[in-house]
């Protein structure tokens, strides 16, 4: 099961935004890869929970850059599900 999301920035926060410095691209890139492993369907929602966590830890901490980060990362995983889980449709469609 497939849930689309909007990214969780609004659109003054998303122009206000700076570019990464080495080390948010570093642990940008690493948290991108663990959130590949986690599974997404309709027993397990790996994902889901670890929205919940960055979520909770955002209201003990907010404005923290990592948390913005992992709200980010998490959206781009689960558009990039999303659309690839489409894509497979549409090519099993085609080649029906």
């Amino acid at each position: 099961m497939y849930l689309f999301v909007g990214c969780s920035l609004s659109k003054s926060e998303m122009n206000s935004m700076v570019e990464d410095t080495e080390e948010e691209k570093f642990f940008r890139d690493r948290y991108a890869n663990e959130l590949k492993k986690k599974k997404q369907n309709t027993r397990v929602d790996e994902l889901d929970d670890e929205r919940r966590k960055v979520k909770q830890q955002g209201m003990k901490t907010p404005g923290r850059r990592g948390e913005q980060i992992k709200h980010e990362e998490i959206d781009r995983e689960i558009s990039r599900r999303y659309t690839s889980e489409k894509e497979k449709e549409g090519n099993e469609k085609s080649n029906s």
